[in-house]
């Protein structure tokens, strides 16, 4: 259990954790010449039960809350300390506020110094204490009367008494969380390298491990730990502890900063957060207000939003994003405390909801119903709630990230769609999100087939755009595979189209048709121009032209350029080598992993084509969304697969060649 002292400067915090545990925490020249803490102070007992009770003592004056702050995050229980002679006092106040707003629902109080007052007087100061307290989760703890200097205190007794019984009585953490640790302190040994000191939040690390600075994300290893002041394998959450780090300079860390597993390593520069005012917090934020914001052991000036309302008043609770010069590290339900533009008074604190505030839209109803779910995640472990609100489904990684759960762990409703990504990630999505989703799909082929009736319907990608253009890829691609599997929409070389739509040859149109269209199959990767075509067939040039793009429009064939039209067959062709040349590229080692990236060269020798419509080709799949440009290169976008579904007929002529992924 981990015990944080807090309460006025000169109140005797350090003096009763040296009667408790029998270290004096004041370690700096400075604070043992001054009488005053300046910084943390960490003192360990082991107790019977084989467990050891850590205990931090926080500075009490008021220049040092930022300390104060960082010291009691993470605690498990709070120790407040009020001096008989002077009772209660200015920082005494501040304290407690602070430890309601961290949202520290276990304490006691120590009344000290009570050898100099008297028996009115600590009668007096425990009725102030009790007053004090009424109306917060504190109210109702113990207090203990004590006199701390003095040896075998019936007083510290007791306390130490009451904190083993109650060390005894927590309830077990979450180890399968993911590891997570602020750091207060950062130092070199001799010999040992870089190590840092924290209470860990969350999970557990082992010797071994690699772990993540955040922010900044460099990678470090656990070299060896001391958990509660004893050399351990491993640290858990719940304990202090003290990380011996191998591959990471010590300039590179600071205070505030955190080591984390690399899962949780991603930060941003905005936290939607549930902030409350304090009743005599003595202003009232507007837009763009400053506020100096305390989370673990950070501190950084923020800038505040107001997401619900226009101002938030002393004493009022609102939403509002914070928004900060550099990357902040935080989670759902983080407790932070803000204090004012002068940094001289705490005025307020709350919890983070949303540790990835967007820079625009921050307002909308979308955005305000995700942060309710997130409310409600944060509260009841609500998974449920959060993929309701992600009508585009939700990263798995999204999810760990807001979980600190692995992703094996997530408690995810039983029916929920998993579409894997590239990279080892997933989209998760509800099944009645995929099911509007694919309504939407319907009304906008349905909308798109009213506005042109003479064209076979949209390509893939034009109409990922028509319908929601940041949905995922491999979200699009699970839709119209399921709609095409289902009948719901049909393809038609590029174009997917609605059953009941078609465009129409007349029968004049389509005895034209047939020898152009034998004619192009017959041409395959080189077919012939549209003037050619004309020629061959003895057809005015403008209306061969005419028919050739109406049974473009129909699917039937494609144009790659102007005047230029490709037979289904011979594209599908086409396609299957780009796809050929991307996997070989794939395996190239002198490439970077993950490039893939067909170059115009390579296409134009293993398609025997010129390098002029080699170029053609290839703009032509960037164009339907078979391919995306990168660089010099064409990169095969995920999932994509161009198939030639049916072959052509002598009465027909139409060759279906469709890009169902």
């Amino acid at each position: 259990m981990i015990v944080g002292t807090a309460g006025h400067i000169d109140h005797g915090k350090t003096t009763l954790t040296r009667a408790l545990t029998g270290v004096h925490t004041d370690r700096l020249k400075e604070e043992q010449a001054r009488g005053i803490s300046i910084e943390l102070g960490y003192a360990y007992l082991p107790l019977a039960n084989g467990t050891v009770l850590g205990v931090i003592d926080v500075p009490g004056h008021e220049k040092f809350i930022r300390t104060m702050a960082s010291g009691v995050t993470g605690i498990d229980f709070a120790l407040l300390v009020v001096a008989a002679d002077d009772g209660v006092m200015p920082q005494t106040h501040e304290h407690l506020a602070i430890l309601q707003l961290l949202g520290v629902t276990r304490g006691a109080v120590a009344l000290t110094k009570i050898d100099r007052a008297d028996s009115a007087r600590v009668a007096q100061v425990e009725a102030d204490i009790e007053a004090l307290l009424a109306g917060t989760p504190l109210a109702g703890s113990p207090v203990f009367p004590t006199a701390a200097h003095r040896d075998n205190d019936a007083g510290v007794a007791a306390l130490l008494a009451h904190l083993t019984q109650v060390a005894r009585g927590l309830p077990q953490r979450d180890e399968r969380r993911l590891f997570r640790l602020g750091v207060d302190r950062v130092f070199t040994l001799s010999g040992q390298g870089t190590i840092v000191t924290g209470t860990a939040l969350a999970g557990c690390a082992q010797v071994g491990d690699m772990l993540q600075l955040a922010p900044g994300g460099a990678p470090a290893r656990v070299r060896s730990i001391h958990a509660q002041n004893r050399a351990a394998e491993t640290g858990m959450a719940g304990q202090r502890l003290a990380l011996n780090l191998a591959g990471i300079d010590r300039e590179r860390i600071e205070r505030g900063n955190w080591i984390v597993a690399p899962e949780l390593a991603q930060c941003s520069e905005r936290l939607d957060v549930e902030l409350t005012l304090l009743p005599d917090a003595g202003v009232q934020l507007k837009a763009w207000s400053p506020l100096h914001v305390h989370l673990g052991a950070a501190h950084q000036l923020a800038r505040a939003v107001m997401l619900d309302g226009e101002t938030l008043s002393p004493g009022q609770t609102g939403r509002v994003q914070l928004v900060f010069d550099a990357p902040m590290h935080g989670v759902p339900g983080d407790r932070f405390v803000v204090r004012n533009a002068q940094a001289t008074q705490t005025v307020g604190g709350g919890m983070v909801l949303d540790p990835f505030g967007p820079a625009r839209k921050r307002r909308s109803p979308a955005r305000l119903a995700w942060l309710d779910a997130l409310a409600a995640f944060v509260a009841h472990g609500d998974y449920a709630a959060l993929l309701a609100q992600s009508p585009l489904g939700l990263r798995e990684s999204l999810l760990v990230r807001l979980s600190l759960l692995p992703a094996h762990a997530l408690a995810l409703p039983p029916d929920t769609r998993r579409i894997a990504l590239r990279g080892g990630d997933a989209l998760l999505v509800a099944p009645p999100a995929l099911l509007a989703l694919q309504e939407r799909v319907l009304t906008a082929l349905a909308a798109f087939h009213a506005r042109a009736p003479d064209e076979a319907g949209p390509e893939l990608w034009r109409l990922k755009r028509i319908v929601d253009a940041e949905m995922e890829d491999a979200l699009w691609s699970h839709l119209v595979e399921g709609l095409l599997a289902q009948g719901s929409i049909l393809a038609r070389g590029a174009s997917l189209h609605l059953p009941t739509h078609s465009v129409e040859l007349t029968p004049q149109e389509q005895a034209m048709a047939e020898p152009l269209l034998a004619a192009l199959e017959q041409g395959r990767a080189d077919p012939p121009w549209t003037r050619d075509l004309a020629r061959g067939f003895g057809l005015a040039e403008d209306e061969t032209r005419r028919l050739l793009r109406k049974l473009a429009k129909a699917g039937q064939i494609s144009q790659v350029v102007h005047d230029l039209f490709y037979h289904q067959a011979a594209l599908a062709g086409l396609a299957q080598l780009v796809r050929t040349l991307a996997g070989k590229a794939e395996l190239d080692e002198s490439l970077a992993p993950g490039s893939g990236a067909v170059g115009a060269a390579t296409f134009r020798d293993a398609s025997g084509l010129g390098r002029k419509r080699a170029i053609q080709v290839l703009e032509f799949f960037d164009r339907v969304g078979y391919t995306r440009r990168v660089g010099n290169g064409h990169l095969l976008r995920p999932q994509a697969l161009w198939s030639d579904t049916a072959a052509p007929t002598a009465s027909s002529g139409t060759a279906e060649s469709t890009l169902i992924r």
